[in-house]
């Protein structure tokens, strides 16, 4: 980033929504120069010519589409940070895009200090996904372990603990004692953490939190 002002490649067939974003995006200081692009045949010849930081595209576009444009630009320059923003906010669509390569996920329907604090976020070298789709995407079922950290990062710190003690093989009464809490505060937690993770049962837990490290199988 140049001057810690992030530069931006903005790509939507639409003109009026690509001038939408681009006032959006300058109000926020930490965004430098913004180029644009209108269709995804030209994205990755332009990200070669321009090295922005962050590629914000649509995924609805004319021609080869936006998944097909984010499977190219990453086969070309798999350091490219690419965050998508688009009116798709179903769980296929976000799946497929971060299997193709992309960095961020943020719904046009989100508020606009969403989509800079998205941009901010991928263009440091993290993952971004707007909280509202995260329950959708990550069922447990998928067995995806970047899919689990997402979740696991919705849970508060205590959740967290009571997480890794009742996914430990800890009974409820176990972890409230270990944790001074009252029983009741523990199996409320326990519900929370269940609900968050869409698992059922103690086993359920236990898989999550090997797959993620937190305790050795």
């Amino acid at each position: 980033m140049n001057q810690n002002r992030i530069s931006i490649l903005l790509v939507d067939d639409h003109e009026v929504v690509r001038a939408g974003f681009r006032i959006l995006l300058l109000s926020q200081p930490f965004i430098g120069e913004i180029k644009e692009v209108n269709r995804g045949e030209l994205v990755a010849q332009e990200y070669e010519r321009l090295q922005p930081d962050v590629v914000v595209m649509d995924l609805s576009m004319p021609g080869i589409g936006g998944l097909e444009t984010i499977r190219r630009l990453y086969r070309q320059a798999p350091k490219a940070v690419i965050l998508v923003y688009s009116f798709h906010d179903e769980p296929v669509y976000v799946e497929r895009a971060l299997q193709a390569g992309a960095k961020g996920y943020v719904s046009k329907n989100s508020a606009a200090e969403v989509l800079a604090e998205a941009v901010r976020t991928v263009a440091q070298g993290k993952r971004y996904i707007e909280q509202a789709l995260l329950p959708e995407i990550c069922d447990v079922r998928h067995r995806d372990i970047e899919c689990y950290r997402e979740v696991v990062d919705l849970l508060s710190p205590r959740e967290f603990d009571v997480f890794c003690r009742l996914a430990g093989g800890m009974t409820v009464h176990e972890a409230a004692r270990d944790l001074c809490l009252g029983y009741k505060t523990v199996a409320n937690y326990n519900t929370k953490i269940k609900s968050k993770l869409k698992v059922n049962t103690a086993a359920e837990l236990a898989n999550i939190a090997v797959i993620l490290g937190v305790i050795k199988p």
